[in-house]
Order: structure tokens, then C-alpha cells, then sequence
């Protein structure tokens, strides 16, 4: 596991491994969560001990050590991009056979490889932390950065440019600062180097999720005047994109495959142009790219747990989670608050409703 990681650079999916975070994580991803997870509350002093041990225990290398130091922010922003990243992934596989379970041995075992959904991680990664610290450039949680006050774009209607809109510009090129790039002849490296890109890259991903954001001025509530700044959307627009690029993938070759057992050459992808470096296959437009074929993740393995047990939606994806073994019924009531209503002052009032509801899960 070090190996692929030394020879692959640091990569922000590595943050997975070293920071156990995943325990701690809330049950669902709304795309609105609050930015701030480690507030730091301590003096002065006490708290550049504390940011310095902060960026200590995420194993950076020196220059991101360096980079993770000399600004507070830095290192909050980190951990809360890891967390924001599993929580969107757990999102969009969730009806899948590979729910992104990243639990223990499962994520090393998975880093380790080639596999389509390694190469979402890596993106998934690389766009929490762009997202993350545009988001914590325009809350004043970063010192080297402020808001984006957008002087590229163009003024063609009476507005002016105004409120405090996400620095992506400075998110972008920090990141790929941080990430770096090692000349390598790994395709492995390069791999991983791409699909970190995928997530970072303004015109593959990110730049296509900012909003113009306005609030009308006049009198009478009139718009006269307009100000405006810009906001990236929410998250899960970033990760609708990345998942349709998961899905849409290519692969770039491969090595012996251990969900195989089969082993290939390394080709380009038939009908794609190829980087203009000797025989390098990766393409140049910003596609995730893989060198490996997935296991089918049905069964209990090195990469997954399995789908035995796994609840499902009959209608919408039992046949494929369960993978043919078909699914067990199980019939039960259960009693959720209903039909509220506001009181005045100051309290919701609800009835508490009762039915009967099936839940299927996959037999083993």
C-alpha cells in the first residue's frame, strides 16, 4: 500500500486512510452542511500549537506540510473536505452493489487498484477540497485568501459586484499546488494524477457549478440596481457529474487484474487521442480514467462486504443489488410523525401516524 502511495504522490483520497473520520460522519449529505467542524477557540498561541499538530497528523509531505502551515485554515478545511467527499460518494452509490463502503481493510484494498471506482475517489477527493476551501476563502477562515469579487465578468446590466462570492480561482490553483505533479513513468501515478485533475479542472467540473447569486435594490422593492457575486452550487451538482463520468469512464489499459485473474497491455482507448508523451495512453480531454475491470462487489471479499442483507428497492434495483440470489420480504409497522402544524407561540404539533411498510433485503 505505501508503494502505490509513495509512487503515486499524495494524493487528497490518501486522507481517507490516515484520518478515520468516517464514524464521526453525519447519515446524509444535504449539500448545505456547515463548513465549520473543528472550530478553534483557543488564544493565539495555543491555537497555532494546535493548527501546526493538526497538520502534523494528516502524514503530509514537506511542501504540504509547508502549505498546510503557514495558514490556520488549512488543515480544518482538509478534514472537512474528506468528510464532505465520503458523504457525497455514499450518496451517489447508494443504490448500488458498491455503496462506497470505506470502512477498514475495504478502502485500503480498494486504493491499492485500478478500479473505476478508485478513479471517483480520487475525483470525488480533489473536488471536496477545491469546493471546501473556495467555500472557507469567502467565510474568512483562510488568511490568504478572500472573497471573489468576479472583476472578469462582465457588466451588461445596471448591477454591481458586491456580498462576498466563493474564491474558486484561489481553491483551483491551491490544490493543484498541493497535489503537485512528479514526472513518473508509473501509469499508475499518472492514473491517479489525471483523476485528481478530473475534480479540480474548471472546465470539466467545477467552474460549470458557480451561479451568479443577486439581490435587487430599489424602491418599493424594484431591482434598479442589483448586487451580485458568485456562489458555487452545492456539492451534490458535483457529485451528479462525477458520477455520470464514473459511468461513462474509460480505460486506458491495465495490469494483472486480481478481480480477474486475467492479465492485458497497456493500450489507448479505441476512437480517443493520446497525451503526446511516448505511448502514454491517458486521453486528453477530462474523462476518468482506469486501468483495471471491477469485481461485481456481490459477493464478501477484499473490496466489499458483499450485497447479502443489503436493503433494496424491489421496483428500482433489487434484481441487480442481489446479483440473482433474489430477496427476502419482511413485513412491519412503523410510527412517524404526521399532519403538523405550527402553534403560535412557538412549537410544531404533529400526530403520530401508524402503517405497515415491506422492506426487502438480498438474501445471501
Amino acid at each position: 500500500m505505501v508503494g502505490v502511495l509513495e509512487r503515486a504522490g499524495f494524493s487528497v483520497a490518501f486522507l481517507y486512510l490516515s484520518l478515520g473520520l468516517l464514524p464521526l460522519l453525519p447519515p446524509r449529505l444535504t449539500g448545505s452542511e456547515p463548513l465549520t467542524i473543528l472550530p478553534l477557540t483557543l488564544e493565539p498561541e495555543a491555537a497555532a500549537q494546535a493548527h501546526y499538530k493538526a497538520c502534523d497528523r494528516l502524514k503530509l509531505e514537506r511542501k504540504q506540510r509547508r502549505m498546510c502551515r503557514r495558514d490556520p485554515g488549512v488543515a480544518e478545511t482538509l478534514v472537512e473536505a474528506v468528510s464532505m467527499s465520503a458523504l457525497e460518494c455514499q450518496y451517489q452509490f447508494r443504490f448500488e452493489r458498491w455503496n462506497c463502503t470505506l470502512e477498514g481493510r475495504y478502502r485500503a484494498s480498494l486504493l491499492k487498484r485500478g478500479f473505476k471506482e478508485t478513479a471517483f475517489l480520487y475525483a470525488i477527493s480533489s473536488a471536496g477540497l477545491t469546493h471546501a476551501l473556495a467555500k472557507a476563502c469567502s467565510a474568512g477562515r483562510m488568511e490568504r485568501c478572500t472573497c471573489d469579487e468576479a472583476p472578469d465578468l462582465e457588466n451588461r446590466e445596471a448591477w454591481q459586484w458586491g456580498g462576498c462570492g466563493d474564491n474558486l480561482k484561489y481553491s483551483s490553483k491551491f490544490v493543484k499546488e498541493f497535489l503537485g505533479r512528479r514526472s513518473s513513468k508509473d501509469l499508475r501515478a499518472r492514473v491517479d494524477f489525471h483523476n485528481n485533475l478530473v475534480g479540480v479542472k474548471a472546465s470539466g467540473v467545477i467552474k460549470a457549478g458557480v451561479e451568479t447569486t443577486c439581490k435587487c435594490h430599489g424602491v418599493s422593492g424594484s431591482c434598479t440596481v442589483r448586487t451580485c457575486w458568485r456562489q458555487l452550487a452545492p456539492f451534490h451538482e458535483v457529485g451528479k457529474r462525477l458520477k455520470h463520468k464514473y459511468e461513462t469512464a474509460l480505460k486506458v489499459g491495465s495490469t494483472t487484474n486480481e478481480a480477474t485473474g486475467e492479465a492485458g497491455a497497456l493500450s489507448p482507448p479505441r476512437g480517443r487521442a493520446t497525451g503526446t508523451g511516448g505511448g502514454d495512453p491517458l486521453p486528453r480531454t477530462p474523462e476518468l480514467v482506469h486501468l483495471d475491470d471491477s469485481p461485481s462487489f456481490c459477493l464478501a471479499g477484499r473490496f466489499s462486504p458483499g450485497t447479502a442483507g443489503r436493503r433494496c428497492h424491489r421496483e428500482k434495483n433489487c434484481e441487480s443489488i442481489c446479483c440473482g440470489r433474489g430477496h427476502n420480504t419482511q413485513s412491519r409497522v412503523v410510527t412517524r410523525p404526521c399532519q403538523c402544524q405550527v402553534r403560535w407561540c412557538c412549537y410544531v404539533e404533529c400526530r403520530q401516524c401508524t402503517q405497515r411498510e415491506e422492506v426487502y433485503t438480498c438474501k445471501g
